[in-house]
């Protein structure tokens, strides 16, 4: 495995001492195979399939995938541990990842390449983790131009790490940030069984990949429905803007057998207005000031007459599914059912929402309540 020089991020690294002992069982492990999202192996046509709604999907998932798994533990993750079954059994996001091998996968994408738009691997906190998505960049880049995002798992990395990625051709850099506050993070990611994550380190890896890609070449996910406040959300993403960061808007969706099984979705109006709110701080620059709470941090007001906000929210854009862009600027990355089931009400759109979808967000974002002239 390829070592980092001396800097300070150094003693963050995880290394395959510190995580492996003894031997790994013999199974289908990375670098020579990957699991691929079942949306995206559908694309590739290495899995029959539809989509509930046909629309166009470019964005391909690859996810590194060994005998033992992940070795964090967030409580909500279906990746997770400590969560019943093998590694391979598990879902991710509630999605099924079927076990592929690497060369064929790269065959396919570039079969396919006029049809895709943003190619992205999901490590896991594993020891081997840097060396294969070095290893599977590699293999991709030699015959894919497609852009390429890594989606990170920062106790693997260090400056140098983020500086190689860069130098093999990756774009864009994830950071699965999640929990929007200290103590969220620390409940979930770092007061578990096995696995501690370090917040102070997840911030130094997201600053150190925007000092390297570059502006808006970094992204950090936030999640709705830890126990966060609404401001607490709103003030991340007005820092991240600060810092021009990405910020990608997921909504929590339990999965089976994790400790947050049980935990409850958040209600809909909230995650639409959380959405809209998102959108007026990225996209229209609507000040800090527009915001309004009450004393336990729920957005009741947005300082804005229902004219505007309906103006804004009528063109769909808001309430689409937040990932990297294409080559020219347009939805790249749009995994769908990401945050919910086919069978369920869309909450987030791998599509431009269409007049029947406009009329159920409208109905669910109450927008006579929330606008304030």
């Amino acid at each position: 495995m390829a070592c980092a020089s001396g800097n300070s991020t150094n003693s963050n690294v995880i290394s395959v001492e510190s995580l492996i002992h003894g031997k790994e069982p013999l199974v289908k492990e990375s670098p020579d195979w990957v699991r691929l999202s079942a949306a995206s192996a559908i694309v590739l046509r290495l899995q029959s399939g539809r989509f509930s709604r046909e629309f166009d999907f470019g964005g391909i998932n690859l996810l590194l995938n060994y005998g033992q798994g992940c070795f964090s533990d967030c409580s909500y993750c279906g990746l997770a541990r400590t969560r019943p079954g093998s590694f391979e059994e598990k879902s991710f996001i509630r999605v099924e990842w079927p076990l592929l091998e690497t060369d064929r996968v790269v065959q396919q994408m570039a079969k396919y390449e006029n049809r895709l738009t943003r190619l992205c691997i999901s490590m896991v906190t594993h020891g081997r983790a840097y060396r294969d998505t070095v290893d599977i960049t590699e293999r991709i880049r030699r015959h894919v131009k497609t852009p390429l995002s890594i989606l990170v798992a920062p106790p693997t990395l260090n400056v140098d790490r983020l500086q190689h990625f860069k130098e093999i051709g990756v774009d864009m850099i994830g950071i699965g940030l999640d929990a929007v506050t200290q103590e969220l993070f620390i409940q979930h990611r770092t007061n578990v069984p096995n696995g501690r994550l370090d917040w102070d380190n997840y911030w130094k890896i997201t600053f150190a990949a925007r000092d390297i890609f570059g502006p808006w070449k970094v992204n950090c996910h936030t999640l709705v429905g830890l126990g966060e406040s609404d401001k607490d959300l709103i003030d991340i993403f007005y820092t991240l803007k600060e810092r021009q960061i990405y910020a990608y808007l997921f909504c929590f969706n339990p999965e089976p057998d994790s400790r947050l099984a049980n935990h409850p979705k958040p209600d809909i109006t909230r995650w639409r207005r959380i959405q809209l709110a998102k959108y007026l701080i990225e996209e229209v620059g609507v000040s800090r000031d527009r915001f309004e709470f009450d004393d336990a941090g729920h957005l009741i007001h947005i300082r804005m007459g229902e004219a505007e906000l309906t103006r804004v929210a009528s063109t769909g854009i808001p309430f689409m599914t937040d990932g990297c862009p294409g080559e020219g600027g347009e939805p790249g990355c749009t995994r769908p059912y990401g945050s919910y089931r086919p069978s369920e009400p869309y909450r987030d759109y791998p599509f431009l929402p269409d007049p029947n979808d406009l009329k159920e967000i409208f109905q669910q974002l109450r927008l006579n309540e929330l606008a304030m002239a």
